[in-house]
Formats: C-alpha cells, structure tokens, sequence
C-alpha cells in the first residue's frame, strides 16, 4: 500500500501552550521551542532553510535577508500574532510563500488594556500604587488635594485607527461617559457610527489639538511610521494624555519624551515601545507615564485562540486548501 503524502515539518519558533504545542504535534511533525529562546538571525535562517512551514511570533523579524534562505519547500509562514510588521510580506509573495495572522482574537484583550491605561493614567493609579508601596504602609491619610487626578467623564477621546480594536474601545470608552472622536483611513459606515456615538474626522491635525486623551490603534506600516511625529504630538493640549497599545513606531518617542519631560503632555500610558524590547530610560524616570511590558493581549484565552488559528491555517494549506487568514502584500 503507497505510503500518504509526507507529513509538513513545522519548525517554531517559541514557546506556545502546552495544548496548542500538544495539538500541533498531533497533527504535524514539529519541532517545538522547549525552553523558549529567541531565535537569533542565523537559527531564523536555518529554520526557513529546513522548515516546510515556519510559525514565528511578532518578535521574529524576518525580513528579506531571511527570507532569501528560504528552501523550495518553504510555502508557509503562519505568523502566531495578529500584525505581520516584522515579515517582508513583498520578498515572501515573490518567493511563492504564503503568510498568514491570526486576526480577530486579541480585539477584546487589547481594548480591555487600552481601557485600562485610560482609567490609570489620569487617575494616577500607578503613582499612587507606588507610593504606598515605597512609603511601606506610612500614609498620613486622605487629603482634599493630595494626587489630584483627572474625571473621565465628558472628556474627549480621539482614537487614531477605527478598525476592530478601535471600535471596541470606543465601545468601552462610551460605557464611562467619554465623547468618542476618530480618525481613520475611511470614515465609518453610518450605522456603526451612530451606534458607537462617534465623530469622524477626516483629518488628523485638526482633531489632535481638540482631544483630551489620545490612543493609538493603526498598525505599524511605511505609511504610519512616526504617524505621531513631534510636529503632531505639538498639536496636543498640554493637558491631554496618549496612550499606544498598538506598535512603538507610530510614535516619535523620543519627541514624546521631551514632551512629557517638559510637561507640555500630561501623561502617557505605553504598552508598545519604538526599540522594542529595548525601552527609553527617560520614560522610566517619568512619574506621569504608565509602562507596561506588551502585555495588551497577555490571555490565556487569547493564546489559545491564536494557537487554533495557526493550526487552521497549517492544515488548511497542508491540505491544498487557501487558508482563511491569508495576508497579501497589499495590505501595507
């Protein structure tokens, strides 16, 4: 009896969970990334060397010079992560290898964070979490005007990206009474506008300089690099607040510094960062800034969805089939 067609070595390149990493062996032969170190350059280029299907993380960075490495039987990379930012999708779709995301499942996790840097930034909630802690206990009590922060309600919120994680921050930001204003490559359909209560405008300057808070929701793309530069970030009031779950390079960050440094922002709350995983040491020096380490779609639920994602695709495509999550290079 002929033997099946070869089963599709997939070589990973960090560590998943453990269901998603017990499934995929099931049905593939893996090879797993058991102790979790990051690939360097020359283990990324001998992974597409080998790999019939490689599944990096948004940290992999695999750019032309990788991919010019990449052996004929290399047709898919099935990204585990949502933006593809750090693959060159041109050279890749000129090499016959199909890319693919896992969109849609982190939308609720990362507006949940995003939420959740706009409640603690103006409320100051981190410096005072940090007060108690280096003051071990010694609080001398409440006082009528001791870290005053700032009321959500009926503040203007300007988000620069409508697409699903927009949206459902503005769904959120609407339940704690902010005014909810956009900016996006295209406005809205009416409907969905009309329900989320939202103004679009169709220019960026004219709607940073009228904003109370600021969160940044595009993808890091040649067109959105440094969307927020210094000359933008001047629009802002001096007592508005930005926040950016999305990529660090959609910021000038360094710009934001010196803002923040010369309080002509009143403060920032930063999952994402432009050196990534490198962060500014000036930020970290700043008590009107909230610092997270990436940690918007940090769910276990989360991880399991985009697992299941990433296997979709494999099976699908192992299977001679378009995967449903495919990602061209016109999407940049």
């Amino acid at each position: 009896m002929p033997d099946g067609p070869p089963t599709p070595l997939v070589i990973v390149t960090r560590k998943l969970p453990e269901a998603v990493e017990r499934r995929m062996s099931e049905l593939f032969n893996v090879r797993l990334n058991k102790d979790d170190t990051p690939f360097d350059r020359a283990a990324l280029m001998a992974a597409v060397e080998e790999a019939d299907v490689l599944v990096p993380t948004v940290t992999d960075r695999i750019d032309r010079a990788i991919l010019t490495h990449a052996g004929p039987q290399c047709r898919l990379i099935a990204n585990f992560g949502n933006g593809v930012d750090n693959i060159d999708l041109k050279t890749a779709w000129q090499r016959g290898i199909t890319v693919t995301n896992t969109p849609g499942v982190l939308t609720d996790d990362t507006a949940d964070m995003t939420m959740a840097l706009i409640l603690a930034v103006p409320r100051r909630l981190t410096e005072g979490a940090r007060y108690f802690r280096e003051a071990k206990g010694e609080w001398p009590g409440w006082s009528p005007t001791w870290m005053l922060g700032q009321r959500l309600t009926g503040k203007r919120l300007g988000i620069v990206g409508m697409g699903r994680i927009g949206q459902a921050v503005a769904k959120r930001a609407k339940a704690f009474g902010l005014e909810v204003h956009y900016h996006s490559r295209r406005p809205l359909d009416a409907l969905t506008e009309d329900e989320l209560e939202a103004t679009y405008w169709d220019s960026l300057d004219r709607m940073l300089p009228r904003m109370d808070i600021v969160s940044v929701h595009c993808p890091h793309t040649p067109a959105t690099f440094h969307l927020l530069s210094a000359r933008r970030l001047k629009l802002m009031k001096p007592t508005a607040y930005l926040v950016n779950t999305s990529r660090g390079e959609v910021i000038d960050e360094n710009a934001l510094v010196r803002m923040l440094e010369a309080d002509e922002l009143a403060g920032a709350g930063l999952d994402v960062y432009e050196q990534e995983p490198s962060v500014n040491p000036r930020l970290l020096e700043l008590e009107n800034v909230v610092l997270l380490p990436h940690l918007a779609s940090n769910t276990l639920e989360g991880r399991l969805e985009m697992g299941e994602k990433v296997l979709v695709s494999i099976k699908t495509f192992t299977d001679g089939h378009r995967p449903p999550d495919r990602v061209l290079p016109n999407v940049l």
